[in-house]
């Protein structure tokens, strides 16, 4: 296997108090844009062709990920010029691959971190022969994903898209967003129009008769449709909990990267990443946050679990607790924001302008 696809998928809403004008897959994470964990994870499994699946203008992408060679592998891009689905993305980036009928292909979505052993996926596909290989995780809560139930050998027996009923929770195991196709399989996809893998690709495969083969590995898995989820990846990639090349230092309690400072007395905590040109001052507190580029961080501020948008500022003694401050924003001394607060980008509090304790 050395081919892949990417899917990137639309530009998650609830993360536009960060990044009005940016995809999220681009949201720096553990130093780096979230898609360069994606594509060096897949570089070191083995792939060397990834096509690049995606709804935004490449000029997007192309920038920092250019031709994929600082990478190791051949990168190209297609984009779509309206949403085609997960199965519609995937025939559509096909055009791309240059592999034969029966050769593998990953796919994998880019907005998933997840530790899987990919090449173990691939040799698992090969060993069953399989049309379409999936990657299943168990969760305690599967109300809001796919189930996929399996045979004891690992063939897929049924799909079912977010139960709503409790007699339709028939497995704790769902689809975690990462496959390995036949190319063949691909190609039989229609072309030219919508088309979802989870709802039309996948049980119409397993109607036809077509082998699909179910791979549970209770590895780390996180969405990251929600800023929470951002922060709490970038912390595991920072601390090593996921393995990833393209985390730009070693593993620990932080990553700073170059050109920032950090004042004496100050403590950086929990996989806490400092962007370059931010500034810590003294006596703070950061713990497993994100403090993008230019970022100001006051004396004696406490930040926890929280994401700082480029140019921010954070007050002297202000108290963050997963809270996303915006690109530009400006929070006074002596604030306390906690619970998901979000300021816009630009915005400005001023100093002791809202606490979010109770009195008691």
């Amino acid at each position: 296997m050395t081919e892949a696809i990417l899917l990137v998928g639309g530009q998650g809403t609830r993360l536009r108090p960060v990044t009005v004008n940016t995809p999220k897959p681009m949201v720096p994470t553990a130093g780096v844009p979230f898609l360069a964990h994606q594509i060096a994870r897949a570089a070191a499994a083995g792939v060397t062709h990834v096509v690049m699946a995606t709804c935004y203008l490449a000029e997007v992408f192309e920038p920092y990920f250019g031709d994929g060679s600082a990478f190791g592998i051949s990168l190209e891009y297609v984009v779509e010029d309206e949403p085609l689905g997960t199965g519609g993305a995937i025939r559509n980036a096909a055009r791309r691959l240059t592999g034969g009928p029966d050769s593998a292909v990953l796919v994998f979505n880019g907005d998933i971190l997840t530790g899987l052993d990919i090449a173990g996926l691939v040799a698992s596909h090969e060993r069953a022969d399989a049309d379409v290989s999936l990657h299943l995780v168990q969760v305690e809560d599967p109300r809001a994903f796919g189930l996929v139930p399996t045979d004891p050998s690992g063939r897929v027996l049924a799909f079912t898209e977010k139960p709503q009923t409790p007699e339709e929770i028939i497995t704790d195991q769902i689809n975690a967003g990462c496959y390995v196709f036949r190319r063949s399989v691909i190609d039989s996809i229609p072309e030219g129009r919508p088309v979802s893998v989870e709802r039309e690709t996948f049980p119409g495969l397993l109607a036809s008769g077509a082998r699909l083969h179910g791979v549970t590995e209770n590895t780390y898995w996180m969405d990251l449709g929600r800023p929470d989820a951002i922060v709490q990846a970038s912390a595991d990639l920072v601390r090593g909990v996921v393995p990833s090349p393209a985390v730009p230092g070693r593993c620990g309690e932080y990553l700073v990267l170059p050109g920032a400072e950090v004042a004496a007395g100050a403590k950086l905590s929990g996989g806490t990443v400092v962007g370059a040109g931010a500034r810590i001052g003294a006596g703070a507190s950061v713990q497993g946050s994100i403090v993008l580029a230019d970022a100001v961080i006051g004396q004696d501020a406490q930040v926890n679990a929280s994401l700082i948008g480029a140019g921010a500022s954070v007050g002297p003694r202000t108290v963050l607790d997963r809270a996303v401050i915006g690109d530009a924003a400006a929070v006074g001394a002596d604030n306390e924001l906690r619970g998901g607060a979000r300021v816009w980008c630009g915005a400005r509090l001023p100093d002791a302008a809202i606490r979010f304790s109770s009195d008691s």
